[in-house]
């Protein structure tokens, strides 16, 4: 496949199969236009280049921030992971350029859509992995996605503070109540509220539904002048 060369030369890595490569590039509609050729699309491939990357990433995260909790764990990877992300890989490596797609896909713009790209980035992390191992796809996951610098201080538990301060009159109620989640399974967004005594006193969004509930109770928190 001589037209790949330069893609395998930015990503670092020489596939020994590359049928691999190539159907990591396959978009599902140049599939289902040329069925005769036994061209299968990426999409299984998508689905587990989605789970390497999700535990490498994690694994990366537990190592890397051995002080942070679980929940702010659960938020850097979301944002390490999420489309944006993959499409930023794919666009450095100008991968829209190499897919294959279908003739109406291509003519609607397929090329420089976000979710193709992001959906070709995680196949071509599977197809890696196929081809060369964990080591291999690790490689290019810590290259191309696991570059940004993160925080590893631990944030403030807001939901324990409001509760303490709810608390020291007795009767009072808390409670926190989801109100919309939105996005890609690998990129969601939670919106909270946190109502005291029934009546709501803050909102907060996060990747994980702890996150947003730790941001509504930092919101009411700011609202009564006491958050950190």
């Amino acid at each position: 496949m001589k037209g790949y060369e330069p893609l395998e030369r930015s990503i670092g890595y020489d596939f020994r199969d590359k049928a691999l490569l190539r159907t990591a590039l396959t978009h599902s509609s140049y599939a289902n236009e040329n069925r005769t050729q036994s061209s299968p699309c990426n999409e299984r491939l998508e689905y587990l280049g989605d789970s390497i990357l999700g535990f490498v990433t994690a694994d990366w995260l537990y190592r890397k921030t051995p002080k942070i909790p679980e929940g702010k764990m659960s938020r850097l990877r979301a944002e390490l992971v999420c489309e944006t992300a993959l499409y930023e890989a794919a666009e450095q490596l100008q991968l829209g350029r190499y897919l294959r797609l279908g003739r109406g896909e291509e003519q609607s713009g397929g090329r420089n859509r976000p979710s193709i790209l992001a959906d070709a980035t995680e196949a071509m992390i599977a197809a890696i992995y196929l081809d060369g191992g964990l080591e291999a796809a690790s490689a290019f996951i810590h290259a191309f996605l696991l570059t940004r610098e993160i925080g590893t201080e631990p944030e403030g538990d807001f939901k324990t503070e409001l509760q303490e301060k709810v608390q020291r009159e007795p009767g009072r109620s808390i409670a926190y109540e989801l109100l919309e989640e939105s996005g890609p399974d690998h990129c969601k967004v939670f919106t909270f509220r946190v109502c005291i005594d029934g009546r709501e006193a803050g909102r907060g969004t996060g990747h994980t539904k702890k996150e947003a509930e730790q941001a509504a109770a930092r919101a009411a928190l700011q609202d009564a002048g006491e958050a950190r």
